[in-house]
């Protein structure tokens, strides 16, 4: 009894230091490869090395290796909250742990349909990857939601699904579907299936990017209005930050924090709208009840 204990609190202490260790081990490796500079620089994600390729180069990314470090933290978050379950929930980390599947299961449904329910891990899984991926900036690390090529990775997904989902009846329906409501603005719209994805990878990336330029350039203006208000001040007063103190906390609150979080919710709110608006839903099931009578 007493080796099960122990066996428990140090998977309990292994899943912790999996939420950790990852953003600890992103702030050395900022300090480490960041060299001293005056001022500010706001430049995209840093390139760590370069991997040669026959067709093309992949560079490895602040992105990359920062959307990695989100994914294991959030990995042990979830073995976290989900490790020793129990049928009667009787501890803090499994009523959580049931919210969360509650709350995701039902925005799926009420936005998609029960047809869709098995969509709430997937849209779990955006919600969370891109709200933490925001929320690094709080320990100044690079956003990979900063990053366009993360956004437009998941946007290519969601193209996918859509395409799938409009293609359930068949190629022909699907083709069918362009010249919808009229056929002479089949242009327009094959354009509109494109820029979908387009337009959900920029407006994801724009306002997370943004929001962190905004912020760091109101704490230099801030560092700046200190030095004129108090700069002809003698000794150490005149190189006190007084209007550094608080303000650019509470306007992380918003930038990062709300923002992070809003902008995460939109993109899966569009995921959820995008697919389930594809899907030909009356038509499947008029050819699904057809079949099953034959």
């Amino acid at each position: 009894m007493e080796n099960d204990k122990q066996k428990f609190r140090l998977l309990d202490t292994l899943y912790i230091l999996m939420m950790i260790v990852p953003i600890v081990f992103g702030i050395v490796l900022k300090i480490l490869t960041t060299p001293q500079s005056e001022g500010i620089a706001i430049s995209g994600a840093k390139i760590f090395f370069t991997i040669n390729l026959p067709i093309q180069n992949l560079p490895i990314t602040e992105s990359q290796i920062h959307s990695w470090l989100v994914m294991i933290a959030i990995t042990g978050l979830c073995l976290f909250l989900t490790h020793g379950l129990k049928e009667k929930a009787d501890t803090k980390r499994q009523h959580i742990a049931e919210w969360i599947v509650e709350n995701a299961q039902k925005l799926v449904i009420d936005n998609m349909g029960d047809y869709f329910s098995g969509f709430a891990p997937f849209i779990a899984a955006i919600l969370s990857l891109s709200a933490f991926s925001s929320l690094l900036a709080l320990f100044g690390l690079y956003a990979p939601t900063s990053d366009v090529n993360v956004t437009a990775g998941w946007a290519i997904l969601v193209f996918f699904l859509i395409t799938y989902y409009k293609m359930k009846c068949g190629p022909v329906v699907y083709a069918k579907s362009f010249g919808e409501p009229v056929p002479f603005l089949a242009p327009l719209n094959i354009i509109s299936e494109f820029a979908t994805p387009v337009s959900m990878a920029f407006r994801h990336y724009g306002n997370v990017l943004s929001g962190s330029v905004i912020s760091v350039l109101l704490a230099v203006g801030l560092q700046g209005l200190s030095s004129m208000v108090l700069g002809k001040l003698p000794g150490f007063l005149g190189e006190f930050p007084l209007f550094q103190i608080g303000i650019p906390a509470v306007l992380s609150i918003y930038f990062d924090v709300f923002s992070g979080v809003l902008q995460a919710y939109i993109f899966a709110m569009l995921t959820m709208l995008y697919v389930a608006g594809a899907f030909p839903a009356d038509e499947y099931f008029r050819r699904k009840a057809k079949k099953s009578t034959i």
